[in-house]
C-alpha cells in the first residue's frame, strides 16, 4: 500500500509518498481499497501537531475515506468483501488501504460515487448536529453562515435550506457570492478580508443585521473565528444561537457581556465527539443525511480533485482560504 506520510511536524509540504506493508483486519476489523479520500481543515492541523490528537508518528493524515470492503476480521458480520462503504478515523485516509473498526464503515447507496462518500460524513455530519441539536433551527429562522463556500459552509447552506431556513452566506468576494446562489443561499454578503479594525467591525456587524431583515440572525454558524467572531455575534437576534465550529482565522476572544445583553447561547460542536457519546442521536442524523441525498437535496459539491500524492497541494489550498466545496483525493 502506498501512503502519504507525516514524519515530523509541519505544513502541507511536509508529507511524502511511502510504501507500507498491507495489514490484514484483526478481530472487529475490515480493510478498505480506498478510492477516495476527504480533505479537511483538521489535517492541517494534525500534522503541525495544532488537533487536540497528536497521533504517534510516522502516520498519513485524513479522517474520511470510501471505498470497497476488501477483507473483514473474525466476528464481522454487518459487513462483507465487496461492499462499498465510507469510514470515518482519526488518520490513515491519505492511503490507498486502511484498515478500521468494522463499526465506523458505513455502506454507501450504490448511486453514490466514491469522490461524493469520501466527502459526505464530516461536513454534513457536522452541520446536521450543529444545526439539528446545538442549534434547534426551526423553519422560518434566519441563519447567516460564515465561510459559506467551504466544505462545511456548503453544507449548512444545503441544510439550512432543507430545514426551511432562510439563509444569508457571507463570503470573501463576489465570485463566491455567485458560487454560493448557486448552493441555495438566499441572500449573500460580501465580507472584507484579513483584519478588521473597530470601525470595520461595526460595519460588518450592521451589514449582517441589514442582511438578516434587520433583526440578526437566529443561528450563526461560525467555521471561520478570527476578527469576524465578534462583530458577527454583535448582529446576532434576541435568544439567537452561535455555532462555533473551528478557526482556522485564528481563535476569538468574545467579550461574555454579549451573550447576556443578546440572551444568547454561545455552543460548541464538536461532531467527533457527539458521535461516540450520544450513538443513537448520530444513528438518527446519518438516516436523515442519506434520505436528503437520495431526494437530491444535499450533494457534496467536490471542487477539485488531487492525486494521492499531490495531497500537499490540496491543503495548501485549505491553508490559502483558496478553496471552495470539497477536495478530495484520488487514492487508486
Amino acid at each position: 500500500m502506498k501512503a502519504m506520510l507525516s514524519t515530523q511536524p509541519g505544513g502541507p509540504d511536509s508529507l511524502a509518498l511511502t510504501e507500507q506493508e498491507d495489514k490484514s483486519p484483526g478481530a472487529g476489523e475490515v480493510a478498505i481499497r480506498i478510492h477516495a479520500a476527504g480533505v479537511n481543515f483538521p489535517d492541517l492541523l494534525i500534522i503541525a501537531d495544532m488537533y487536540q490528537f497528536k497521533p504517534e508518528r510516522p502516520f498519513a493524515p485524513g479522517g474520511e475515506v470510501s471505498g470497497v470492503v476488501e477483507s473483514v476480521g473474525e466476528g464481522v458480520d454487518n459487513l462483507k468483501e465487496g461492499d462499498r462503504v465510507l469510514a470515518m478515523m482519526l488518520n490513515g485516509g491519505y492511503a490507498t488501504r486502511a484498515v478500521v473498526p468494522a463499526n465506523t464503515a458505513i455502506k454507501i447507496p450504490d448511486n453514490m460515487p466514491f469522490d461524493e462518500a469520501a466527502g459526505f460524513l464530516l461536513t454534513y455530519g457536522t452541520t446536521r448536529h450543529g444545526l439539528a441539536q446545538r442549534g434547534d433551527l426551526k423553519e422560518g429562522e434566519t441563519l447567516f453562515i460564515l465561510g459559506a463556500t467551504g466544505g462545511v459552509g456548503s453544507a449548512a447552506i444545503e441544510l439550512g435550506k432543507a430545514m426551511g431556513a432562510k439563509v444569508v452566506a457571507g463570503v470573501s468576494s463576489e465570485e463566491k457570492a455567485k458560487i454560493a446562489k448557486e448552493f441555495g443561499a438566499d441572500e449573500t454578503l460580501v465580507y472584507p478580508k484579513g483584519e478588521l479594525d473597530r470601525d470595520a467591525q461595526k460595519a460588518f456587524s450592521a451589514a449582517i443585521k441589514e442582511a438578516c431583515r434587520g433583526e440578526g440572525p437566529d443561528v450563526i454558524y461560525d467555521p471561520v473565528g478570527g476578527d469576524y467572531a465578534e462583530p458577527a455575534f454583535r448582529s446576532i437576534n434576541w435568544k439567537g444561537r452561535y455555532l462555533v465550529i473551528g478557526f482556522p482565522a485564528g481563535i476569538p476572544k468574545i467579550p461574555l457581556n454579549l451573550p447576556l445583553l443578546k440572551g444568547a447561547d454561545l455552543v460548541g460542536v464538536f461532531w467527533g465527539a457527539h458521535t461516540g457519546r450520544e450513538p443513537e442521536a448520530h444513528k438518527e442524523n446519518l438516516k436523515a443525511l442519506f434520505q436528503l441525498y437520495g431526494e437530491g437535496k444535499i450533494r457534496p459539491r467536490i471542487s477539485q480533485t488531487y492525486k494521492l500524492e499531490d495531497a500537499g497541494k490540496a491543503l495548501q489550498a485549505l491553508a490559502d482560504r483558496t478553496a471552495t466545496g470539497k477536495l478530495v483525493l484520488d487514492c487508486t
